[in-house]
């Protein structure tokens, strides 16, 4: 089986797949400050609690936007299993061309999303990714990685909100009754819900334009499922695509 670890910001999902099949999927926090031998002891003990047998595991493979947890995991996946794994990056072949000015500065999971995506659309796709950042990522029909947009996470939007208006207290992410919000509560769920998805739905439209190729949009992340159920553009929210996309990558380069 197949160990994929997708480092982000504030989480690490640690998948474990099977012939391309999700089998088990584990989360953490990611703690700059634990070692390798650290995340060793988490994994294995997660590992324990849904009954994988650490043998199991033939191989891994690593995509990290944070740098300073890069070598920790690759540390602690041969520490733990005695393998070595591949780590997204320069030299790993994806086979996707990445037309970025400099392809060093994409991240690895926006490209990893970005083969996943591309193997879903079988064309043209951009891919929604709900993390610590939005991000919208751009395939074209070729193939070609051409870039994409940037936008502040949902969270850390309604997180600046609550800590710089005195009198907005933190609020549920749901679905208010109406877009006209009747209090305060339903006023911020208003527009953290109702303006995210506008915000979806017009970037969409802006970059569908740009690319002109009938681009597909699908959608991953945390909160995809609350914000893209209010869009027109998004036709699907896959919360595994980025594990999808590792075992893919790792399938190129075995």
């Amino acid at each position: 089986m197949l160990l994929a670890v997708d480092v982000g910001n504030t989480n690490i999902s640690f998948g474990v797949l099977e012939n391309g099949k999700l089998v088990h999927h584990m989360r953490s926090e990611s703690a700059r400050q634990r070692t390798s031998d650290e995340y060793a002891i988490v994994v294995r003990q997660m590992m324990q609690l849904y009954e994988i047998a650490p043998s199991s595991i033939e191989a891994a493979i690593i995509a990290s936007v944070v740098p300073a947890l890069t070598d920790t995991m690759a540390g602690f996946v041969r520490r733990a299993f005695g393998i070595e794994p591949v780590v997204v990056g320069p030299g790993v072949k994806t086979g996707m061309p990445i037309l970025y000015e400099d392809p060093r500065e994409v991240g690895a999971d926006r490209i990893v999303n970005s083969v996943a995506g591309l193997e879903w659309a079988k064309g043209a796709v951009i891919v929604v990714d709900f993390g610590t950042a939005t991000t919208f990522d751009c395939v074209s029909k070729k193939g070609e990685y051409m870039g994409g947009v940037i936008v502040p996470g949902v969270q850390i939007s309604a997180d600046a909100l609550f800590a710089r208006a005195a009198r907005l207290h933190r609020v549920d992410f749901a679905v208010p009754p109406r877009a006209i919000g009747k209090n305060p509560t339903q006023s911020m769920q208003s527009g953290i819900v109702y303006g995210y998805s506008a915000l979806v739905d017009g970037l969409c439209e802006r970059l569908k334009r740009e690319m002109g190729d009938e681009p597909r949009v699908i959608a991953t992340g945390g909160l995809a499922s609350l914000i893209c159920k209010e869009t027109k553009h998004v036709e699907l929210v896959d919360h595994d695509l980025t594990l999808t996309g590792l075992w893919l990558i790792h399938k190129r380069n075995s």
